[in-house]
């Protein structure tokens, strides 16, 4: 009987240790994947509150009759092409993170020039409507900033997870799990940009 149990606790034992080395660590990898993948969606759920906000924004400068019309319609080509930019956040690439941040760049320098002009609109500036969305936009861009923190927050913890022995040993045998793409800060983003939400 003794003899028997011995083996029976070895590959217990065994199977424990294969256990904790493979499905700990996926199951892990999962959580940390999911956790990016949520983060993401948190990034693109606060772009879609800034597109909503720019939305309710146009409508109200259109009902400044004499507004101008280039700069509206810049602004709503704008925000149709960064809500046209879909990206897959299970498999984010640097070229679809870039052509992402590159849409959203467009919305914000448009956004920008909206609001510059509308400086030479004294009764659109007393709106009501026109200034609570402006206090809006602007807690939205700050909800964006800390949504993409978080993003690249999650991703990094991901990244190294994966990276780290025996997870890239372990890891590569189930496949799926590669480096996932941060947000970087764009090309000359150094310079404060020229939007002034206080007229």
């Amino acid at each position: 009987m003794k003899k028997l149990l011995i083996p029976i606790i070895i590959i217990v034992v065994i199977a424990g240790l294969l256990y904790s080395l493979f499905a700990g660590r996926y199951n892990t990898a999962i959580t940390l994947q999911e956790d990016a993948k949520t983060a993401w969606s948190n990034v693109e759920s606060a772009y879609q509150r800034r597109s909503d906000l720019i939305g309710n924004l146009v409508k109200t400068v259109q009902g400044a009759a004499d507004f101008e019309r280039t700069t509206l319609k810049e602004v709503i080509e704008a925000r149709s092409k960064a809500t046209s930019v879909n990206i897959d956040p299970s498999n984010i690439t640097p070229d679809q993170m870039a052509q992402f941040q590159q849409a959203q760049s467009g919305l914000t320098s448009a956004l920008s020039r909206l609001l510059v002009t509308v400086e030479r609109y004294p009764d659109l500036k007393a709106n009501q409507n026109f200034l609570n969305l402006q206090t809006q936009l602007e807690g939205t861009e700050n909800r964006i900033n800390v949504e993409r923190n978080r993003y690249n927050e999650a991703v990094g913890s991901f990244n190294k997870f994966i990276k780290q022995f025996p997870n890239n040993f372990v890891l590569s045998i189930f496949g799926g799990f590669d480096e996932m793409t941060r947000f970087e800060a764009e090309e000359g983003s150094e310079k404060a940009p020229d939007v002034d939400f206080n007229f």
